[in-house]
């Protein structure tokens, strides 16, 4: 049996109702696409996902870990971009399996988390705001396994 605790985590949002939602989606298959922000990579020193990379297992795998630090879901990479956040299309944002049903909605809801004081703080930045062109990373993803719980 594989050892998923050593593996690279794929994190969505911070532990909280929010990234329970949003890990829940992922294990329906309700979420299949995410999105960061550039700046944000680079601020925790993540590399950029790579299509194709499978995420978890010796550095070409992740697991998606739950609230309580928990890895319950290998993914796979499908495609990787960087558009400014204006350039997130609808295919995306309703792909993101939190019931969106159009960018605007998206990306209110995606402001209102940039905006707040746990991303700020990631980014060193308290008064970070993001603009029409700043650099998102819209990544797809299929789960590949589901991993038992404990």
């Amino acid at each position: 049996m594989t050892s998923y605790e050593d593996l690279p985590p794929a994190l969505f949002a911070f532990p909280g109702p929010l990234r329970d939602s949003l890990v829940a989606a992922v294990l329906s298959g309700e979420k299949t696409s995410t999105t960061g922000l550039l700046t944000e990579y680079g601020a925790v020193g993540d590399p950029l996902p790579v299509v194709g990379e499978r995420m978890a297992v010796v550095g070409e795998r992740m697991a998606v870990v739950d609230s309580a630090e928990r890895p319950v879901a290998v993914l796979e990479v499908t495609g990787v971009r960087v558009p400014p956040l204006a350039g997130v299309d609808l295919a995306h944002a309703l792909d993101e399996g939190e019931g969106f049903t159009s960018v605007a909605e998206w990306r209110a809801a995606h402001e209102r988390y940039r905006h707040g004081p746990q991303i700020r703080e990631v980014l060193g930045d308290p008064g970070f705001t993001v603009a029409d062109d700043t650099p998102v990373v819209a990544e797809r993803f299929r789960v590949v396994e589901i991993l038992p719980t404990p």
